[in-house]
């Protein structure tokens, strides 16, 4: 599984998942299977998002993306400063 994972700094988390939720970068459409959004409990106004894929181009494409959308205060009202992301793979995986 091929995860592409971002974080960033933003101003206000409900107007931020508002964003997310309108989906304006259509991420099934490029090719993400599933997602996962996190926020840490020490810093409200932070996220981190993993983004599964099938292929690492699906990921890159999906990351290209991301930043036209960025470029958008409309669509990416709550961003504040400059996201982290990574392209990363699954090595392991165990539940306990």
């Amino acid at each position: 599984m091929i995860t592409l994972r971002l974080e960033h700094a933003i101003s206000d988390f409900d107007l931020w998942k508002s964003a997310f939720d309108r989906d304006p970068v259509g991420r099934e459409q490029l090719g993400v299977r599933a997602h996962r959004v996190f926020r840490p409990l020490d810093d409200p106004n932070y996220i981190a998002v993993d983004l599964e894929f099938d292929s690492s181009a699906d990921a890159e494409r999906f990351h290209v993306a991301l930043g036209q959308l960025w470029r958008s205060k409309q669509a990416a009202p709550a961003l504040m400063g400059t996201a982290q992301v990574r392209i990363v793979e699954t090595v392991e995986s165990v539940q306990y």
